[in-house]
Order: C-alpha cells, then sequence, then structure tokens
C-alpha cells in the first residue's frame, strides 16, 4: 500500500513539474509575440502532447 501511494506522489510531482516548465514556455512565448504554437516545440510541450496521445492506448491496453 506504501509503495502505491508514494508511486502515485512521485507521478504527481513529475506532471505539475512538467506542468509548471510547459506554463513558463507559454508565458515565455506569448511576451516574445511567437505564434501560438511555439510552446509544443519546446521539450515540455512534447512531453505534453505525447502524454495526450499515449494515454488513452496505455489506458486500453492495461484494461485488456
Amino acid at each position: 500500500m506504501l509503495k502505491q501511494v508514494i508511486t502515485a506522489v512521485c507521478v504527481l510531482i513529475a506532471a505539475g513539474m512538467i506542468g509548471n516548465m510547459f506554463l513558463a514556455e507559454l508565458k515565455k512565448a506569448r511576451l516574445a509575440g511567437k505564434p501560438w504554437h511555439a510552446p509544443y516545440q519546446t521539450l515540455p510541450g512534447i512531453v505534453v502532447i505525447l502524454v495526450i496521445v499515449l494515454f488513452p492506448f496505455l489506458v486500453w491496453l492495461l484494461s485488456r
């Protein structure tokens, strides 16, 4: 039980860190007047896209 709680906390911390990095990139791009897609071409943006695309596949795979 403790291992599952620790794993969940670690995942939430990682998600929060990636989210904050993406928002920082988003703010920098807006201040610089870059196009709307510029933050998605950074490392945090690519990770966010991969998670959005792969999450449904992983849920489907694990539910089989």
